[in-house]
């Protein structure tokens, strides 16, 4: 690697990343069932048309599978709003995530780890067949949320029909830093929506720019990020990073 190469995100958040490896749910995931409206957490469900395919199973190189690289290489979120980095050889059952999250002129970093992963024939609501692809993934200590959201693609078999869809369940968690809690109160909602519509518009313009071009998978995003410290880590994980980085000093890594 040349000095004017940045290395991989991966490698730049290596200690973040074997940090929150170590991170438990910052919610009770056996609970889920309770985790409702009436309790005090929002359910919130999205939906985008992507381009159709023709009836029958998912067709090699169409909008089902591309759609499926897409979620993979968690391509899709709005990178002003949220970046994804995670090792690329990790199988995705077993993946841990350090979301960037940017507001403002704050930059944030939290941990995630996908919880299911969904490859299945089901009955749809109105008994058609469907297939469905997807997964989801739930927040780790030290979020300004708990919760879990699950991204999914279907393809209805009789008529062709290909969609996307989001389905949350969140609700604020613990913040001690009042200025925080305070704009996460004020503009948490919103993040969450311009989070939701813009992950499902930038699903389908890469979908389609995939079937235009013949691609299996999208181009690995250009939006790079820089090392930094900890001093912005959510609260209690900062030490913990600095904990594995001394741990790796200590037997020679870089």
């Amino acid at each position: 690697m040349s000095r004017h190469e940045q290395p991989p995100l991966y490698e730049v958040q290596k200690a973040r990343l074997e940090a929150y490896s170590k991170a438990q749910a910052s919610f009770d995931l056996t609970r889920m069932n309770e985790y409702t409206s009436k309790t005090g957490w929002h359910i919130d469900d999205y939906e985008e048309e992507l381009p159709a395919e023709a009836p029958g199973a998912p067709v090699p190189g169409g909008s089902f599978e591309a759609a499926q690289q897409v979620l993979r290489n968690y391509s899709f979120p709005p990178p002003e709003l949220i970046t994804g980095i995670f090792v690329p050889d990790t199988p995705l059952e077993d993946r841990v995530m350090v979301l960037r999250g940017r507001f403002l002129f704050f930059t944030f970093w939290f941990g995630v780890r996908v919880g299911k992963v969904i490859n299945e024939q089901r009955t749809a609501p109105d008994g058609t067949l469907e297939a469905v692809w997807g997964y989801n993934y739930h927040t780790l200590e030290g979020h300004f949320e708990q919760g879990q959201i699950e991204f999914t693609i279907h393809k209805q078999l009789n008529t062709g029909r290909v969609l996307m869809r989001i389905h949350a369940v969140s609700k604020t968690g613990h913040i001690s830093n009042p200025f925080y809690r305070i704009g996460f109160r004020l503009f948490g909602r919103s993040l969450q929506r311009r989070f939701a519509h813009g992950s499902m518009h930038r699903t389908r313009q890469q979908v389609q720019d995939m079937l235009r071009k013949g691609k299996t998978s999208p181009p690995p995003s250009e939006t790079p990020v820089q090392p930094v410290g900890t001093e912005q880590l959510p609260e209690g994980m900062a030490a913990r990073v600095d904990e594995h980085v001394e741990q790796r000093q200590e037997h020679g890594e870089q």
